[in-house]
């Protein structure tokens, strides 16, 4: 059975969650809500693109400040849990991490609190996997996925979009082969969705980094 949605803390809502001294909690049950809905074998709303973050650690966060860039609104934010810096600031970070989950994920993903609280179910599925989506697993130089060759476990990293293409060349030019998946891309548009609607279009932080 596939567990509630899950809900931001009350704490983290409205004007009062963006002054807490707290605005960042663990969203335990947000992972165990994803794992459930999309990911582990037998998921309701199962997507064999995930199958291998069964292997891999998450580490899920409500955040109650608003962030933007470049003037958009960034509602969902997919990053490797790695630490570049000093000694004493990779502590400082490694012992917050470890308080929130015990150990240091693979993938930190964070979502806004607001929003999500606010979003239909349509939307917020959608989100959540789009950042699930980026957290990929690398690929060797024949495209065959990698595992750590000590461990067995994947090789995580981040993943960028599947296209990549301006609307005016596929206007002038269509969507041949110079176009890579946009032609996929393309024929699932003019399908009807698997699950149902949803816009999140410019929100995801993952995909607005440099």
């Amino acid at each position: 059975m596939m567990l509630s949605r899950p809900r931001p803390p009350e704490s983290l809502l409205g004007t009062e969650g963006a002054l807490t001294l707290t605005p960042v909690e663990p969203a335990h049950d947000l992972e165990a809500w994803a794992r459930a809905t999309f990911i582990d074998e037998g998921a309701l709303l199962l997507n064999e693109e995930h199958t291998y973050l069964r292997d891999a650690r998450l580490g899920m966060l409500w955040c109650a400040l608003p962030n933007e860039r470049q003037g958009n609104a960034v509602v969902g934010l997919c990053e490797e849990a790695t630490f570049i810096g000093n000694r004493w600031a990779k502590a400082r970070w490694t012992q917050q991490i470890m308080a929130w989950f015990g150990d240091v994920p693979d993938f930190l993903l964070t979502f806004d609190a607001g929003f999500a609280d606010q979003a239909d179910d349509a939307t917020f599925c959608a989100l959540v996997e789009h950042e699930l989506l980026h957290a990929g697993q690398k690929k060797d130089a024949w495209g065959a996925p990698r595992f750590n060759s000590q461990t067995g476990r994947p090789v995580f990293g981040i993943r960028g979009h599947d296209v990549e293409e301006f609307v005016g060349i596929v206007e002038r030019y269509g969507v041949g082969p110079a176009a890579g998946r946009t032609r996929a891309l393309v024929e699932a548009a003019a399908r009807a969705p698997l699950i149902c609607s949803a816009d999140i279009s410019s929100v995801c932080g993952t995909c607005r980094r440099p």
